[in-house]
């Protein structure tokens, strides 16, 4: 795997192919390995970019104040890009929104597949949710001592901690994980575990938040929202709300699906992606 230096920081990045250009932007649960189907299906096609944002897979987080939309758009100038589609999952798609209202003139398509949203509160219920499944992993100062970069991090916290975002996210609320494929499984429980001993050990820093869940309307870029319906109800909601506020968008909802259809139903993304890319 390589690596690209961008502002000083050196970035875990995969790239092939040749023609217009896409980058993929993986979810906050993982890293770039998510897109493994992808990665090689558009670049038979297209020129392909998939890079681990700071602070996961193999990218480090400096402290500092950073933004990720910023990031990305410097990488675009590092690889000499002038535009490209982005195709974010979960908060790497809010990465693509926020990308997209900074430097609208370099985005061509918007991919968003469960997407997050940057600045976006979310649901009651949700938070709600989130908290009993922590709560009942971690005692609350245990937790706060591991968020503070406190001591030593029990490998048995972290394995707990992917197999609940496994259950509630990947799978989701209403399905038992053993609906999903073991291998695809037993990556996300690797990049996930990852995320959360990197989370609670690495340096802590700053995100900069630009204010995108109030200026929806003015990215005009053709967008396609997808949505797996078997995803936590606020990621639901919030898909079909982007779906209606963004101007030129498509949405599509994969039934019996959860929130990351890009691994568990590979085949159907990628049929959806050579259509609008």
């Amino acid at each position: 795997m390589a690596a690209i230096e961008v502002g000083g920081t050196a970035f875990g990045y995969d790239e092939a192919g040749e023609g217009p250009a896409v980058v993929l932007l993986h979810a906050a649960l993982g890293d770039r390995r998510m897109w493994d189907a992808q990665f090689t299906e558009l670049a038979a096609t297209h020129r392909v970019i998939r890079y681990d944002r700071r602070g996961f897979g193999e990218t480090g987080g400096e402290s500092g104040e950073h933004a990720h939309y910023e990031d990305l758009l410097a990488l675009l100038d590092a690889r000499g890009l002038e535009r490209a589609a982005l195709v974010g999952a979960s908060m790497g798609g809010a990465c693509a929104l926020d990308a997209a209202l900074a430097a609208p003139e370099r985005i061509t398509r918007l991919v968003l597949l469960g997407s997050g949203l940057t600045g976006h509160t979310w649901p009651d219920h949700m938070q709600a949710d989130i908290a009993e499944l922590t709560a009942a992993i971690l005692p609350p100062d245990r937790l706060a001592r591991y968020q503070a970069r406190e001591g030593d991090v029990d490998p048995a916290d972290v394995r707990a901690m992917a197999e609940a975002n496994i259950r509630y996210l990947v799978a989701g609320p209403a399905r038992d994980v053993s609906v999903l494929p073991g291998e695809m499984v037993a990556l996300v429980r690797e990049m996930c575990e990852q995320v959360y001993r990197h989370d609670w050990t690495a340096p802590q820093w700053t995100e900069r938040i630009p204010d995108t869940r109030h200026r929806l309307a003015e990215i005009t870029t053709p967008a396609l929202v997808v949505v797996g319906t078997a995803d936590a109800r606020g990621l639901v909601e919030l898909s079909a709300h982007l779906a209606e506020s963004l101007p030129q968008a498509e949405f599509v909802e994969l039934a019996g699906t959860g929130h990351l259809p890009s691994m568990e139903r590979p085949a159907e993304v990628n049929a959806l992606l050579r259509k609008f890319l």
